[in-house]
């Protein structure tokens, strides 16, 4: 099966790591096919376009779930670090989302750069295919490139 690039924002970083925006009814059984095993959601459950029952649906499909919730003005260490462990020890293949894809990137462009030694060019351009906090002028922008600018040195 191929990917299903219909969903907000796909993005495949590897064979066993894909992300994207919100998901549908119809995405769960698409993320079953593909053989996904794991799905974490870094979305608020009360954001109007977060999927109800998400991890239930995921559930009856077999599907791990792991929920983070990120506020999009306070994106913490608490968050990345939750992050790290889920994406660390958690099954694979992987599937993380958000609503656009935004708190993902930016998350995967720390991973990128920090755990997985990504030269940092490299970590930018593949979160730059869906957002960067740089160069908007607003608090949110503001507070995520502090949040991409810390190390985990």
């Amino acid at each position: 099966m191929s990917d299903p690039d219909d969903i907000r924002a796909w993005q495949r970083l590897d064979a066993q790591t894909t992300t994207s925006g919100r998901i549908e009814d119809k995405d769960i059984m698409r993320l079953a096919d593909l053989g996904v095993a794991h799905v974490i959601n870094l979305a608020l459950e009360t954001h109007p376009e977060a999927l109800a029952g998400e991890g239930d649906k995921l559930a009856a499909q077999g599907i791990a779930y792991t929920y983070i919730p990120v506020p999009f003005d306070a994106p913490g260490e608490d968050h990345f670090a939750a992050f790290v462990e889920a994406i660390d020890k958690g099954p694979k293949p992987v599937h993380v989302h958000c609503i656009m894809n935004w708190r993902v990137s930016a998350f995967f462009y720390r991973y990128n750069r920090d755990r997985r030694g990504l030269p940092e060019p490299a970590a930018r351009k593949m979160m730059e295919r869906q957002w960067s906090p740089d160069g908007h002028d607003s608090n949110e922008a503001r507070v995520w490139a502090e949040f991409i600018a810390r190390t985990d040195e």
